[in-house]
């Protein structure tokens, strides 16, 4: 991929500082490597699915393929797969959490006002 070289250079100078990109230059390697590591394997799937979607995909055993872009559209490309993966993980818990709920006995119901506990089912 070829992209300009002060796109990771903290010291460009830019018209709107990109608060993000500034924190995440600030992220220790662990931080970052502990954050591709909690993304599941269907996770990191769909996001390379969508970004192979965004960018286009030609088998590079027949194709030399190689992509120019300009910062914009490869900041626009990064925050887009960020919010996939964040709106991913969190269907994914919510897809565990009802699974374990299913899995769970219910809870006897409380009586409603005025109503005996002997009338309750």
């Amino acid at each position: 991929m070829v992209f300009n070289s002060d796109f990771l250079n903290p010291d460009s100078e830019d018209v709107h500082p990109n608060h993000l990109l500034k924190y995440l230059q600030h992220q220790p390697p662990e931080v970052l490597a502990w954050v591709a590591k909690s993304a599941s394997p269907e996770i990191k799937d769909i996001i390379s699915q969508n970004v192979q979607g965004l960018v286009g995909l030609l088998p590079s055993e027949h194709f030399n393929v190689q992509i120019t872009t300009d910062r914009e559209n490869l900041a626009g490309l990064l925050a887009s797969a960020m919010m996939t993966g964040y709106f991913l993980r969190r269907m994914e818990q919510r897809m565990e959490l009802e699974e374990n709920l299913a899995q769970t006995n219910p809870l006897p119901r409380r009586p409603s006002k005025g109503e005996k506990p002997t009338d309750a089912p």
